[in-house]
C-alpha cells in the first residue's frame, strides 16, 4: 500500500466495516432526499476524498436539504451561514472582543471564533454576497487555518465547506472569484427531479410525518475513510492519462482545436489532484481498492466545469464547460 502520512493499517475486516458504514450513510441522507442518486454520490466523493463542494441549481431543488441531511447523518459540529450582500468577512470568521479584568482594570482582546469553526460549515447561497465576504473563505478552504489580527487559528478536524448557490443569470448574484472556485474540489449539479421522484417528493414531505434522518457517523470513522481513500490504487497509466487531460484544457499549440477555440484559460494542476482523489474515492465508494477510467470519466466535469473560463467564441457558439469536457475527453486517448 501507499504510504498515505498515516499510522493506520487496514485489514479486510476494517474495509468491510467502512463499506458497511458507508451504504449506511447512504441509506440514512435517502430518509430526507428523494433521487438525487448522482448528486448524494458525488457529495460523499467530495467527504472521503476530504475537498469542499460547490452544489449548483435553481431554488427549490433541494440543496439546503441535502447538505443539511448530511450533517444531521454524521456526528460533526454543523453550522450554516445564510449569505446575504450585507454580510460582512467578521461574520463568518469571527472579530475581537474588548474585555476588562474587573479585579485589575486589566483590558485586553479576546478572539470570538465565527461560525467557520465548525468541521461541516453550509455556505448558503454563496454567490449573494460581494467578493470581499465571498474571500473570507480562501484561507479556511486551503489551509484550514483562519487568520486575524497577526494570528493563525486551526480549524476543527475534519472540516468541509459545502456551498450552494443560485445560477448567475438569477438577479442579485455575484460570479465567486477563480481562485476561490478552483478551492472547490467538485462542482455539482442539481438538475429538477424526475416525474416519479417528484410525485415522491410531494407526497413525502406533505403529509403529516417527515422522514427523519439518523445519526451514523462521527469524525473518527470520516477521517480513516480519508485515510483509506489515500490506498486506493491508481495506475500509472491511468495517472498518466489525468496528466494529459488537464494539460490539454489549456490553450496552447498543442492543444485540441476545440480547446484552444473555445477556452481562454485552461485547468491548473490542483485540477489533476483533484480528479486522483476524486477517482479513488469513488472506487471506495462502490468497494473498489482500485480505481478505473470509468472513475475517471464519470468525474471529469464535476471536477474540471469550474475551472475552465470559456471565450467569447464559445459563448457565441451556446458552449457549456460540460461541452468542452466531453470535446476533452473524445480528443485526448486513454493510451498515449
Amino acid at each position: 500500500m501507499n504510504d498515505t502520512g498515516s499510522n493506520t493499517t487496514f485489514t479486510e475486516a476494517d474495509l468491510k466495516a467502512q463499506l458497511a458504514r458507508l451504504s449506511t450513510l447512504r441509506d440514512a441522507i435517502a430518509q430526507a432526499i428523494v433521487g438525487q442518486e448522482a448528486v448524494v454520490e458525488q457529495l460523499l466523493i467530495g467527504l472521503l476524498a476530504g475537498g469542499h463542494c460547490l452544489l449548483e441549481g435553481v431554488p427549490g431543488l433541494g440543496k439546503t436539504l441535502l447538505v443539511r441531511s448530511l450533517g444531521q447523518a454524521l456526528d460533526l459540529q454543523f453550522r450554516r451561514v445564510q449569505f446575504t450582500p450585507d454580510l460582512m468577512p467578521s461574520d463568518i470568521l469571527g472579530t475581537e472582543l474588548l474585555e476588562e479584568d474587573h479585579g485589575t482594570g486589566h483590558r485586553h482582546f479576546r478572539f470570538q471564533p465565527g461560525p467557520i469553526f465548525t468541521n461541516l460549515l453550509l455556505a448558503d447561497e454563496l454567490n449573494r454576497t460581494p467578493p470581499k465576504t465571498q474571500a473570507a473563505l480562501l484561507e479556511a478552504m486551503q489551509e484550514r487555518t483562519v487568520s486575524y489580527a497577526g494570528v493563525t487559528h486551526a480549524l476543527p478536524s475534519p472540516f468541509f465547506v459545502l456551498a450552494t448557490q443560485n445560477p448567475l443569470e438569477q438577479a442579485g448574484t455575484y460570479p465567486l472569484p477563480e481562485a476561490q472556485l478552483d478551492r472547490f474540489l467538485l462542482h455539482i449539479r442539481v438538475d429538477y427531479p424526475s416525474e416519479r421522484e417528484e410525485y415522491d417528493i410531494l407526497a413525502q414531505t406533505t403529509g403529516s410525518t417527515m422522514g427523519q434522518v439518523p445519526e451514523v457517523m462521527h469524525g473518527e470513522e470520516v477521517l480513516a475513510l480519508q485515510a483509506r481513500v489515500r490506498e486506493v490504487h491508481l495506475g500509472p497509466d491511468l495517472l498518466a492519462w489525468i496528466t494529459r487531460l488537464v494539460r490539454a484544457s489549456r490553450p496552447s499549440e498543442h492543444a485540441p482545436a476545440e480547446i484552444r477555440q473555445w477556452v481562454k484559460w485552461g485547468a491548473g494542476p490542483r485540477a489533476g489532484q483533484s480528479l486522483v482523489l476524486a477517482a479513488k474515492a469513488r472506487a471506495l465508494l462502490h468497494g473498489r481498492l482500485a480505481a478505473t477510467r470509468e472513475d475517471i470519466l464519470a468525474l471529469a466535469a464535476p471536477v474540471m466545469r469550474h475551472r475552465l473560463l470559456l471565450s467569447f467564441a464559445a459563448e457565441a457558439e451556446q458552449k457549456s464547460a460540460d461541452d468542452v469536457i466531453a470535446a476533452l475527453l473524445r480528443s485526448v486517448p486513454f493510451a498515449a
